[in-house]
């Protein structure tokens, strides 16, 4: 496609002024036999490697919330864990750590396909305050060994969790079933934690 230098120059102008224009448009000067790509694409690059970078932050923060998790976990599990009651049911000590990795990936990747919508300021809360319930649990319950006050937080985790998505599903359906599995593994922890306080109390 060529165009006149006005016409170039012209069309190089509203560019400036925001108009977006396809990322693989070319202009060819006629006379000079220049190619000429609209800064747009560059903008679009910029763009998404801003939404890329804040999937890595939000991917960091749930990481970092399991390893915090892990510092307040591993050095009582042999010491204290294994010489609990535990109730049926129980799975072996292995299971956790993978399940759990698997599980703040999502948590991460809703939270940040959330981010991306317009309106998303009460979900984020949401979403952040379950998360700050996660990472509270560990120190109370490993590292504490306070099993019934770490009951009331894993209950408040769940509920927090519920509402969190209720809030997703009004924004993003698919965010909100990412919490799914989640939710029921956090009902079965719950669980593990409710009848290892009763067993030992």
């Amino acid at each position: 496609m060529s165009i006149s230098n006005d016409a170039f120059h012209q069309r190089w102008r509203d560019n400036s002024r925001g108009w977006k224009f396809e990322d693989d448009l070319a202009i060819l000067d006629a006379k000079e036999g220049r190619v000429f790509r609209q800064p747009g694409g560059h903008r679009e690059f910029g763009a998404q490697r801003a939404r890329y970078g804040t999937l890595a932050g939000f991917v960091g923060l749930c990481f970092l919330v399991a390893a915090s998790g892990g510092v307040a976990t591993a050095p009582n599990i042999r010491s204290w864990y294994v010489l609990l009651h535990h109730p049926i049911g129980t799975p072996p000590d292995g299971i956790f750590g993978p399940i759990w990795a698997v599980l703040y990936l999502m948590i991460a990747v809703a939270g940040w396909r959330v981010w991306r919508q317009p309106d998303h300021s009460e979900a984020l809360r949401l979403w952040a305050l379950q998360l700050a319930a996660n990472a509270a649990w560990p120190p109370i319950f490993f590292g504490l060994h306070r099993t019934g006050f770490a009951l009331g937080i894993i209950v408040a985790m769940d509920t927090l969790i519920i509402q969190t998505i209720r809030r997703f599903s009004r924004t993003d359906r698919v965010a909100a079933a990412m919490l799914v599995p989640y939710l029921a593994w956090g009902f079965y922890a719950t669980y593990l934690n409710a009848g290892i306080w009763w067993l030992n109390r």
